[in-house]
């Protein structure tokens, strides 16, 4: 919400209202008395659950006054702040911390903590609720309006998810070597209406444009920035089954995989061409032939699937990789679309994420190999599944198996190829 100086203090002098909290800071020696974390989360999910707002720290909400902070505790109100959005909301929230300062009734400066909050991505749960905001004051959302607004911010018909705005990312988060590469030889006047047109931008409820759910997946450096799932976790577990003695004894590798979608379906096939055994055939003739646990283009086409087709919209999820001395393991977050079940993967074709799925289409592929007769990620021909199955039966001589859990998680198992 962009406010200037003046305007801010304007609206103070006017007072609260549905985009503006005021909130006075009491110390007790070094520790802050008030506003207690679990008030201070209601507050910035009250403005979440509803169009966002700001909310200020060291100003009396009754008299209107700024009272200012102490410079010397600055430090701990704004890790306050930082502590009730990350700790006491569920899914965390997503907000802007800036130290300012304003005038007071006397004209002296006096600082004080500016916390932007802009809608959110999801509903927000916090220690007092399901709560909106009603003109100054907070309430708890009543269950017909909850429904619906739980179901306009996931999977919206109208606005697919891929393409809802990002609260707190901007354009100028989006790399351009990374989003232009969707431009091909096209010319294009803005850079604002380009990405709108591919799906990787909008503009959020006061008109400012935000990167999309897409956008950032694809164009941004650090995804998990704004996302904070949006990543595969990838573990090579010794033996079969996960029994720790020690992290030393059971991991022998693992890696929190981030960057563009890409970069992530390359990393995580990279990780399992690196934990993979390779055992060695002797040939009729006497020669040697390599066999490798997995067929990479099958790894290559469960991760794509995996990445291309999550549900982003699900809090604290996050693609799983695990690797063990007979099998792969992959977990994707969120149940099939369209009335799919897992015997009908291979038979059928739908896709959650339009414009994920066909900015990957248009994506090159990395030529190290892995990919045989392929120039971009997806190909958009139904074919990913067949050949996950067909190629990793071919190697080890059993069939993957999908496996639906809690209709909220999709379960690939790949079985390894066995050393002769």
């Amino acid at each position: 919400m962009n406010t200037t100086r003046n305007a801010l203090l304007e609206k103070i002098r006017l007072g609260e209202d549905s985009y503006l909290e005021l909130k006075e800071v009491h110390f007790s020696g070094d520790a802050i008395r008030g506003p207690r974390q679990e008030a201070l989360a209601d507050e910035f999910a009250a403005l979440a659950n509803t169009r966002g707002g700001i909310l200020l720290l060291g100003v009396h909400d009754r008299t209107r006054t700024v009272q200012g902070i102490p410079v010397e505790k600055l430090d701990a109100v704004e890790a306050l702040a930082r502590q009730a959005s990350e700790d006491s909301l569920k899914p965390p929230g997503v907000i802007t911390i800036e130290r300012m300062t304003l005038a007071d009734d006397r004209g002296h400066e006096k600082p004080i903590v500016r916390v932007d909050i802009p809608p959110g991505l999801f509903v927000h749960q916090s220690p007092g609720g399901y709560l909106h905001r009603i003109g100054s004051s907070k309430r708890q959302i009543p269950p017909d309006q909850l429904a619906r607004l739980m179901q306009q911010r996931s999977q919206s018909s109208v606005i697919r998810f891929d393409e809802t705005p990002v609260p707190g990312a901007g354009l100028d988060d989006l790399d351009p070597s990374l989003w232009q590469r969707f431009a091909g030889p096209l010319t294009y006047d803005s850079a604002e209406m380009f990405l709108a047109k591919l799906g990787m931008a909008s503009q959020d409820h006061f008109g400012i444009w935000r990167p999309s759910v897409a956008g950032v997946l694809l164009a941004s450096r650090q995804p998990h920035c704004f996302l904070p799932n949006a990543f595969i976790q990838a573990v090579a577990y010794r033996g079969v089954s996960i029994s720790p003695l020690s992290e030393r004894a059971y991991q022998r590798d693992a890696q929190d995989i981030t960057g563009p979608l890409d970069q992530q379906i390359n990393q995580a096939c990279a990780f399992v061409r690196k934990n993979m055994w390779v055992a060695a055939r002797k040939q009729a003739d006497g020669g040697r032939q390599d066999v490798p646990q997995y067929d990479m283009l099958a790894v290559f086409e469960a991760v794509t699937n995996a990445v291309a087709h999550r549900d982003y919209s699900m809090p604290g999820s996050k693609i799983r990789l695990r690797l063990f001395d007979d099998r792969m393991e992959l977990f994707t977050p969120g149940a099939l679309v369209n009335t799919m079940t897992p015997d009908s993967l291979p038979y059928r074709q739908a896709s959650r994420n339009e414009t994920i799925t066909s900015q990957l289409a248009r994506c090159p592929v990395e030529q190290d190999g892995i990919i045989r007769a392929r120039t971009h990620i997806m190909e958009k021909r139904g074919e990913g599944v067949p050949i996950i199955l067909s190629e990793s039966e071919k190697l080890s001589g059993k069939r993957p198996r999908y496996h639906l859990i809690d209709d909220s998680e999709l379960l690939l198992t790949i079985d390894a190829a066995a050393a002769e």
